[in-house]
């Protein structure tokens, strides 16, 4: 008996397929026999004679009731209450229903009966759907079960209705009325909802005694249903749908912070016009419905972007997005929040949900913490090769601000060139806004290099593209030796281009950039009007492109997922093949550049010690010379006087990779500075850091700030001093980080104390960044900035002594210091903004309109200011080009790699490493450098050269490769002349150039620089 209970109980419940498929079953015949019942009712008669044989409904349904039958034994040996379960509303309808149809056959009479109580099993609707995993939500169930219970009582109330005033009054049965069940149904909801026409009533007793009492059940029912169901499908959102995707059309999945602001950003930038057929849908998925603003930029973009209601975290809500199917799911960061490690936390709990439901989805991430990126690797799913990324703001914002500490300008430059813009010059603008304005249409794009450049080396192709086909080629891919990952090589010494070699572009539209696909030496060389470059159809290019690839890789073109997958975040490094010299070996920076060896003079980017140092703006040198007395390198105060460690004796110069300048673990206390120890220690040419931050602030990970300044391809004697001015109890908790990294001074004061500023010498520093770790207040956004405004503001209004100092050292050169600034309004300086409307406050000469974009305003324009929204556009850049995100990291951090951020996620800093071979030779990458055209070797470009020559003459001489100018806004002579300058990106070849100009260049690492201190000494190697 048990086991034919547990039968019995498995095969109606719904917990088995076999169990449900029963209830749907039942529930469907259940319909039928409703049905049925319908068709019988139509007819005015509730019973007549008629053979059983000849009555086909009557057939039909008996064989129905015979499988309810057999479902109700079922039921009743699966129950355990068995008089409980008798006593059962379907109990009942069974009672009522399936034995009439065995009466009729006996007696050849058709009967109405009690058949319309199958109507009840409408209540059973919720569960169908629940069991077919149609209704999924709480308030799609509710409404179910309401809707079905009001149809189920209406429907059966009807039926009763038409039953009694057909039949008539017992027991005469003599004063029926004659009413179709339809006619009932249309009574009973003008009567439940109190409007009572009275153009149909009740005429017998019992009908009218039957509706007295269920009005009272009719009416309740009525009264309470009907404001749910409206409220329920009030309330059921118009983006509670589900994404119908298109065949053939890729969808992209965004989530996270959904404001208007984050979504206009994004939006412009996806959407751009440059890019190549944007034919990619957006889908956002958010918790909250959109706001009006939010609203009407969506119906705005209807043709391409949908929103819906629901969470990432929730698989029913991932569903109805098909992330399965999406090309890639982003994940936008609020920046402007209160607890940046509370934000990291919650969407990469939101990537555990995606990769959790799909572990093959490409995620691209923006987080705000560096060190929050450590959680990422934990996820088993998480795959840097199958494109997944993350764009650490925190990490690049420093990083952009670090590498305007070695080249003024560079931030703005890099964030208009990944940016997508559209530039239009008026003759109403200046004339310095037009070339700017120029330089923000560039952007950065990859394309296949022609069979026309394979065999060429780097130099050649770049020169080609510039002079020819008006591109700026960057930096190429390099594929793995046997196969293994490619690597970004940015101008790479001595690589030649192979077939089918990827590259990288600054150019205005993807359209420009096709004609390095489309350029063939027989057809082109001779063509002198670029625009004339297109698709040739000469038979020896057709025939070396299909040989090399038969699909031309024409698929790969500002697309992921192909040959780079990025095991190795980091610029390519080519083993050197150089000698390494003594000091006996090693000639003076004052010979001549042709007098040297031809072994040394194999490339001659390796020898820049004399004619690039010269040329370094930040150098400053008073007199035009940086040669001291004795022919060696100048060498800033700070770095004889800044006591790290002795880098000539240790045997660990640089980390575990190689890839960053590396020290002895020190105290934070040995490196703190009072304001008179910080006056004493003439520091010159070096950094300084105005930091506002809380004791108990949010980290904001200041060693990206220094490792990009500590890169290894930097010699020591070029390190710059970095002195941090700001409180020292916020500094401690970030000292772990930045312990291992030499040549760093603490000033314990305030970034607005002018005395704090004149002890660290700002006005003879290379850079001033002035950052704030603050929290953003709730009440007024807008007065996040105050503090970096204010210290802006009060550097450009101090005024110093323009006196050269003299200074001598014990067994040292005299060394003269250059010339200070004078007013603080020269001082180089770079302040990061959190809120962009605040630009307008920086420079109060500008005339800015508060409404202006920031990429439009002064203080972007020269460089003077970044703001965190800039890195906005990397996520669409990142989804079409995944190869643009690693070129811009490589960039912008110095050269981190993925052996270094695992290293770095253990939480204990750097690690040093004993030099090796191949440590060494990662030193052997490009840098970014600012050189000047008013002396040395390429001043002669600046008397009215041309930018073309002096890209070729740079390119060809020294190996670098120019990328831009940083020129006076005010060229004019006089004497209240501006000293501000501003960024021109990529100026066109015939671009005229000016004494005054700097020049923003790749540059190659030049073991040749290693300064050393004793020329008499014994020979060291060179390389350390």
């Amino acid at each position: 008996m048990t086991e034919a209970k547990d039968w019995a109980g498995e095969l109606i419940s719904g917990q088995t397929t076999t169990g449900r498929i029963l209830v749907v079953l039942v529930f469907i015949l259940s319909i039928a026999s409703l049905i049925i019942y319908f068709i019988d009712a139509s007819s005015e008669e509730v019973e007549r004679c008629q053979k059983w044989s000849n009555n086909i409904t009557q057939q039909i349904d008996l064989a129905f009731n015979i499988f309810f039958m057999v479902y109700f034994f079922i039921r009743f040996i699966a129950a355990s209450d068995k008089l409980w379960f008798m006593l059962e509303m379907y109990s009942f309808v069974d009672y009522f229903t399936i034995p009439p149809s065995f009466v009729s056959i006996y007696l050849d009479r058709t009967w109405i009966g009690l058949r319309f109580l199958r109507a009840l099993r409408l209540m059973t609707v919720p569960d169908i759907l629940q069991y077919l995993n149609i209704l999924k939500t709480s308030s799609s169930i509710r409404l179910a079960q309401l809707v079905s219970i009001f149809i189920s009582v209406w429907l059966t109330a009807a039926g009763i209705i038409h039953l009694l005033e057909n039949s008539g009054d017992p027991f005469e049965f003599t004063n029926p009325q004659q009413l179709s069940y339809w006619t009932c149904v249309y009574f009973l909801i003008v009567t439940m909802s109190t409007v009572g026409y009275g153009d149909v009533y009740c005429q017998t007793v019992l009908g009218r005694t039957f509706l007295v009492f269920f009005l009272l059940v009719g009416l309740a029912i009525f009264a309470s249903s009907i404001p749910e169901i409206i409220e329920l499908v009030g309330s059921r959102s118009k983006y509670s749908g589900e994404y119908k995707r298109e065949h053939g059309k890729r969808h992209i999945v965004v989530c996270g912070h959904i404001t208007y602001e984050s979504v206009s950003h994004f939006l412009k930038d996806f959407l751009h016009e440059d890019r190549e057929d944007v034919d990619v849908e957006v889908v956002f998925l958010h918790r909250k419905p959109p706001d009006l603003e939010l609203e009407g930029l969506f119906k705005r973009h209807f043709t391409t972007v949908e929103f819906f209601q629901g969470t990432i975290m929730n698989p029913i809500d991932l569903q109805r997005v098909k992330v399965h199917e999406a090309d890639a799911c982003l994940v936008l960061a609020n920046k402007y929040c209160q607890d940046p490690d509370a934000e990291d936390a919650a969407n990469i709990m939101r990537v555990i949900s995606i990769k959790n439901y799909s572990d093959d989805i490409r995620v691209i991430i923006q987080l705000m913490q560096y060190h929050n990126k450590a959680y990422l690797l934990n996820i088993p799913s998480w795959d840097w090769k199958q494109g997944d990324d993350v764009i650490c703001l925190a990490e690049l914002k420093l990083g952009f601000i670090a590498q305007s500490c070695l080249a003024p300008g560079f931030s703005t430059m890099m964030a208009n060139l990944f940016a997508m813009r559209s530039f239009k010059t008026s003759p109403d603008t200046q004339a310095w806004q037009n070339d700017y304005l120029q330089g923000t249409g560039c952007e950065m794009y990859t394309e296949t290099l022609s069979p026309s450049f394979t065999g060429m080396s780097f130099p050649q192709a770049s020169e080609l593209c510039f002079t020819k086909l008006k591109l700026l080629l960057l930096a190429i891919e390099i594929k793995g030796e046997g196969g293994g990952d490619s690597k970004i090589s940015i101008n790479p010494r001595g690589a030649k281009i192979v077939a089918n070699t990827q590259g990288f572009f600054i150019a205005q539209s993807a359209d420009e950039v096709k004609r390095a696909w489309f350029y063939c030496k027989a057809c082109h060389e001779d063509i002198k009007d670029e625009t004339l470059i297109k698709k040739c159809k000469c038979k020896n290019c057709e025939i070396s492109r299909d040989r090399d690839d038969p699909n031309a890789m024409r698929n790969h073109r500002n697309s992921v997922g192909m040959t780079m997958m990025n095991s190795t975040k980091q610029v390519n490094k080519v083993k050197p093949n150089v000698n390494r010299v003594t000091n006996d070996s090693l000639s003076s920076p004052n010979q001549p550049y042709n007098q040297r060896s031809q072994e040394e003079s194999a490339y001659p980017g390796y020898h820049l010690a004399y004619e690039v140092k010269k040329l370094m703006p930040t150098s400053r040198a008073s007199g035009g010379t940086n040669v001291n007395s004795n022919g060696g390198l100048q060498v800033g105060i700070a770095d004889d006087q800044a006591k790290d460690f002795d880098f000539e004796k240790t045997e660990m110069k640089y980390d575990s990779t190689g890839m960053f300048h590396w020290s002895p673990s020190r105290n934070l206390e040995d490196c703190i500075l009072d304001r008179n120890q910080a006056a004493m220690t003439v520091l010159n040419g070096h950094v300084v850091v105005c930091l506002f931050a809380d004791p108990d602030s949010p980290l904001i990970g200041l060693r990206n700030l220094v490792m990009p300044l500590r890169a290894s391809n930097f010699h020591y004697h070029e390190l710059k001093h970095v002195v941090i001015v700001g409180s020292v109890d916020y500094i401690r908790r970030e000292w772990k980080m930045l312990q291992n990294l030499p040549k760093i001074s603490v000033l314990n004061g305030s970034p607005l104390s002018r005395a704090d500023l004149r002890a660290v010498n700002v006005n003879l520093c290379d850079m001033c960044c002035i950052l704030s770790a603050k929290v953003p207040s709730n009440d007024d956004p807008t007065l996040a900035d105050k503090e970096a405004i204010l210290a802006s503001l009060n550097i450009k209004a101090m005024t110093f002594d323009d006196t050269i100092g003299v200074l001598s050292q014990v067994g040292s050169p005299i060394v003269l210091q250059r010339r200070g600034s004078v007013y603080g309004a020269n001082v180089p300086m770079i302040t990061e903004l959190v809120n962009d409307s605040n630009v307008q406050f920086l420079d109060q000469d500008d005339d800015d309109d508060p409404d202006t974009e920031l990429y439009l305003t002064q203080p972007f324009a020269c460089g003077t200011a970044f703001a965190v929204s800039v890195l906005d556009s990397l996520m669409s850049t990142t989804y079409f080009n995944q190869n643009a995100l690693t070129l811009i990291r490589s960039l912008i951090t110095g050269g981190a790699t993925p052996e270094l951020e695992l290293i770095l996620a253990e939480g204990a800093g750097l690690r040093g490493g004993y030099s090796t071979p191949d440590s060494l030779a990662n030193r052997d990458r490009c840098r970014v450098g600012q050189i000047a055209l008013y002396d040395g070797p390429l001043a002669q470009y600046g008397e009215g050269g041309k930018y073309g020559d002096l890209f070729v003459a740079a390119l060809k001489s020294y190996g670098m490769l120019c990328i831009g100018l940083y020129r006076f806004r005010d060229t004019s002579s006089s004497c209240d002349a501006s000293s501000k300058r501003y960024v021109i990106t990529n100026p066109p070849d015939d671009f005229t150039l000016l004494p005054t100009d700097q020049v923003f260049v790749l540059m190659q690492f030049d073991p040749g620089l290693e300064y050393k201190p004793s020329r008499g000494a014994r020979g060291k190697d060179d390389a350390s």
